[in-house]
């Protein structure tokens, strides 16, 4: 009689060293957001103290502070608006074209495809002077609807490249029925093609959120005026060039906590979904 020992697979040598590389990259990542974090509530002194010591009290102070005398309030209601319509206008027309070019045949489909990929290749800095010249040309410059109109223009290439490959996965049989009900080809890619293709959606959505919110380079140029048009990327950096001549190292950090936090809480809300998302343009 077999052992009931056999039917469970051993653990390997590979698998513990991977969980162990596991374990030492979250520690990396969480360690350093976790001090971030601690170091808001700490005196100038406790900072240049222990690093690993706790504060000392919980001191509130700071973050009104980064609130109120930095602005990073403003910074953040700029970055939210600017986010929300550069995301918004990328999954709207990103979708359309990746649906187009996934699923319908015409001269030049694969020669438009490549010329959005090869748009991943193409470093924002080099590009720098002339968008600085081309918004100028719009009237646009040192506008929120200028920078929006950017983000979409480079998160385009990705989100194409994402979608495309997820929108030739959905079954074509579910399309060919809903132009025999005589739907039309608008009314097949949001009513049923959108709702399907929804883990992708999501997922690249997240991923656009994150990328937009981080961007640095295109503000700085683009939105390099007045303060109160500043994102948050912008108000960091302004605050930690302050915080050298004023010693506010706690509202520093204060600031960095409030710039974390709104996008960490969005990837644990919509973890599983991107991580369908992910697995099912993968597996299908």
């Amino acid at each position: 009689m077999a052992s009931p020992r056999q039917g469970k697979p051993r653990p390997s040598v590979l698998g513990g060293l991977s969980h162990v590389a596991l374990f030492i990259w979250a520690l990396l990542i969480i360690a350093p957001l976790l001090w971030t974090f601690l170091a808001s509530f700490k005196s100038n002194a406790e900072l240049f103290g222990d690093a690993l010591q706790l504060p000392g009290a919980l001191r509130l102070d700071s973050w009104g502070r980064a609130w109120d005398k930095a602005h990073i309030g403003q910074y953040l209601l700029n970055t939210v608006v600017v986010v929300f319509f550069g995301t918004l206008g990328t999954m709207l027309f990103g979708s359309m074209a990746a649906y187009v070019l996934a699923r319908y045949r015409f001269p030049g489909n694969r020669l438009l495809y490549y010329f959005f990929v090869a748009g991943m290749a193409f470093p924002v800095f080099l590009a720098l002077g002339p968008l600085f010249l081309v918004v100028d040309q719009l009237g646009l410059l040192y506008t929120h609807a200028g920078l929006i109109l950017v983000y979409i223009a480079y998160s385009m290439p990705f989100t194409i490249f994402f979608l495309a490959a997820f929108f030739r996965t959905l079954p074509e049989a579910v399309a060919e029925a809903a132009r025999i009900d005589g739907a039309s080809h608008t009314r097949t890619f949001f009513q049923i093609m959108v709702p399907m293709a929804r883990p992708g959606l999501v997922s690249i959505t997240i991923f656009n959120v994150l990328g937009q919110w981080n961007q640095y380079l295109l503000p700085l140029v683009l939105l390099a005026r007045d303060q109160e048009d500043w994102v948050i990327t912008q108000g960091i950096a302004n605050i930690s060039t302050l915080a050298g001549y004023e010693a506010d190292w706690p509202g520093l950090f204060a600031a960095l906590s409030m710039a974390i936090l709104p996008v960490l809480f969005v990837y644990i809300i919509f973890q599983r979904q991107i991580q369908s998302g992910l697995g099912a343009g993968t597996l299908k």
